[in-house]
């Protein structure tokens, strides 16, 4: 399993945007990303709107991930939000002192990693194909992928290994 890490450096996150022209666009990455995780003195913002520039882009992330009110707020406003906010919101999964940003961040992508390479493939495909889907569509598409994931060789694995009490030996990619 593969995990990547996306990180700033320096004081700025930013995809590539001069500072001194536009605005940055990380919260855009950010919002379009799996996970993330934020020091606790981070700030984010989709500014674009204090220049007279409606931030379009960072639209289609956020409203997928933190909801319409949300997002709107952000986009709108054009405000610095704090880490400890954009956690609340669910822009952030977790907050770590500033200090322990990177062992957090590695600790967690340490655990993602040792699972079965082949596992996260099928849940990240399914946990975005349903979530634009009618209710009774996700439920027919979940029990589906279910069916068709407990034969995989490291769902067999991985149960095996759980009743035997010991650690699953997942089949590389």
């Amino acid at each position: 399993m593969h995990v990547i890490v996306i990180a700033a450096n320096g004081p700025v996150f930013c995809v590539g945007h001069d500072l001194k022209e536009l605005t940055a666009a990380g919260c855009q990455l950010v919002a379009a990303c799996d996970l993330a995780v934020a020091a606790d003195d981070a700030q984010v913002a989709t500014p674009g709107i204090n220049i007279g520039l409606y931030s379009s882009t960072p639209t289609v992330a956020l409203t997928r991930n933190i909801g319409r009110k949300s997002a709107m707020r952000m986009l709108l406003s054009g405000d610095m939000m704090c880490a400890e906010k954009a956690h609340a919101m669910g822009l952030v999964r977790d907050v770590a002192a500033s200090s322990d940003l990177t062992e957090t961040t590695m600790a967690l992508a340490r655990r993602i990693a040792a699972k079965s390479p082949a596992t996260p493939k099928t849940g990240k495909e399914t946990f975005y194909d349903q979530v634009e889907m009618p209710l009774r569509e996700t439920c027919e598409l979940a029990a589906e992928v279910m069916a068709l994931n407990v034969p995989e060789p490291d769902a067999l694995e991985g149960i095996g290994a759980h009743f035997e009490r010991r650690a699953p030996q997942w089949n590389p990619l």
